[in-house]
């Protein structure tokens, strides 16, 4: 083989070479717009934070009709329930404008009917999912109206009483909805926000209990 023809079959193998190289550099670049988007939340995140959202906005709803002429040890709790599910919902709220859904677009609580231990985690807390006793689309713990506008109405220890109790039967209900979460998520913020707000409300429903007991009075069923 001449000198020439060499060079010539050298020059082709190594342009060969150059082009497979340039594609495999170009591919990601030609088909990145195919690519299926990375998904932001799945479906039982998403549920549950819309769902819980409206959970924790009638937990201000309820520290919020509470007589101010209380014992101050229970404003306080009041005050505590009340800046961290603001700040919860502030946080959540967040997350579902990342997927562009809408507080209150959603149907309730589908998402739960998906846990397999969703009935038993409720009865285990003694809270109750149905529409008739809630009135609140099968969300745990939830106080009716007439409970509410009771609490508005109520002074003194009476007051105390009846908060305490509402709230203490939402923080449960609460944690019905976090732990469904907690075996239905594999990791990520959501979880773990799931898992923070079971540690906290369980706290508080447990201080609950104890100044309900103090007045002499019993947690709702």
């Amino acid at each position: 083989m001449t000198t020439t023809r060499v060079v010539r079959v050298a020059a082709f193998g190594c342009l060969a070479v150059m082009l497979v190289v340039l594609g495999a550099a170009l591919r990601p670049l030609m088909f990145t717009e195919q690519a299926a988007p990375a998904e932001i939340l799945s479906d039982n995140e998403i549920g549950f934070v819309h769902d819980m959202v409206a959970h924790h906005q009638q937990a201000l709803f309820i520290a919020q009709r509470l007589n101010t002429n209380v014992d101050p040890a229970v404003s306080r709790l009041a005050q505590q329930i009340d800046d961290s599910q603001r700040t919860e919902i502030g946080m959540m709220l967040g997350w579902l404008r990342l997927v562009n859904v809408t507080p209150g677009s959603r149907t309730p609580m589908e998402w739960m009917h998906t846990a397999s231990n969703s009935t038993d985690l409720a009865a285990h807390h003694g809270v109750v999912t149905s529409d008739a006793t809630h009135g609140q689309s099968s969300m745990p713990g939830m106080a009716t109206m007439a409970e509410l506008d009771s609490l508005t109405s109520a002074t003194g220890v009476d007051a105390e009483v009846l908060f305490l109790q509402l709230m203490e039967r939402h923080h449960r209900g609460g944690i019905v909805m976090a732990q469904a979460a907690d075996e239905l998520l594999a990791d990520g913020p959501v979880k773990q926000s799931a898992r923070d707000m079971i540690t906290t409300q369980s706290q508080e429903s447990g201080l609950m209990a104890l100044m309900l007991a103090q007045r002499g009075a019993q947690p709702l069923a």
